[in-house]
């Protein structure tokens, strides 16, 4: 079955904002509340934004947050994530992302993010690189706190812009934790495991991974060619 769509993860998989989010996060977290938070302490990776606020709300403060108090976090951390990103000293484009992203838009297929971060956010982190214009559809953590529910949201609005259903096996999904794994395969999509942020290969094809590559400068699986 010929692949129409590939879904890509951010962070760990197209970039390292060089800890850019979580500066972002320490500052709301500050700025509302006096409080000091790392949400590497308090969150995995994978983790929805919404649920990395209010795993370190609980931790940090001892309690869950109100619905406004929710709301507010995640404004303040949207209201600062812009400049943390720009200013970055250890922001990069992981080593393939913009050749891959060329090829198969030149291909013809539809590319599409699916991340658990707020959609403002994801934008934010692409926009530094000037990726987001290869991405015309999404699932983000902004439309479910579930990894699961938010890559059928990618796969539908990319069914909306096609103009027909998809197939799972016309759907990849790439992404460089065990989360992204089980989403893409909870979703029946094709997962692709990239090894590129803190997971080993081992470690995603015992996530269940279709397919496993090092980094995107392999050939990419699923293409003719490749």
């Amino acid at each position: 079955m010929a692949l129409k769509v590939v879904l890509f993860d951010i962070d760990g998989t197209l970039i390292d904002t060089g800890g850019a989010g979580a500066r972002s996060w320490a500052w709301a977290f500050q700025h509302l509340f006096g409080r000091s938070a790392d949400i590497g302490e308090h969150s995995n990776a994978g983790m929805t934004d919404p649920n990395v606020a209010r795993e370190t709300f609980r931790q940090v403060m001892g309690r869950k947050p109100t619905g406004g108090e929710l709301t507010r976090l995640l404004a303040t951390y949207l209201s600062v994530l812009p400049d943390y990103v720009a200013s970055s000293a250890g922001y990069r484009v992981l080593p393939g992302v913009e050749r891959l992203l060329e090829r198969l838009t030149e291909g013809g297929l539809l590319l599409g993010i699916t991340t658990g971060a707020l959609e403002a956010a994801a934008h934010a982190k692409l926009g530094r690189a000037r990726l987001n214009h290869f991405f015309l559809v999404g699932g983000y953590g902004s439309d479910s706190d579930d990894r699961v529910a938010l890559t059928r949201t990618a796969m539908r609005r990319a069914e909306l812009l096609l103009g027909h259903s998809l197939a799972g096996g016309e759907v990849s999904v790439v992404g460089d934790t065990p989360l992204d794994i089980a989403a893409a395969n909870g979703a029946g999509a094709v997962s692709v495991g990239v090894a590129s942020g803190r997971y080993s290969p081992t470690a995603l094809r015992e996530a269940g991974a279709d397919h496993v590559l090092g980094a995107l400068t392999e050939p990419f699986p699923l293409l003719p060619e490749s």
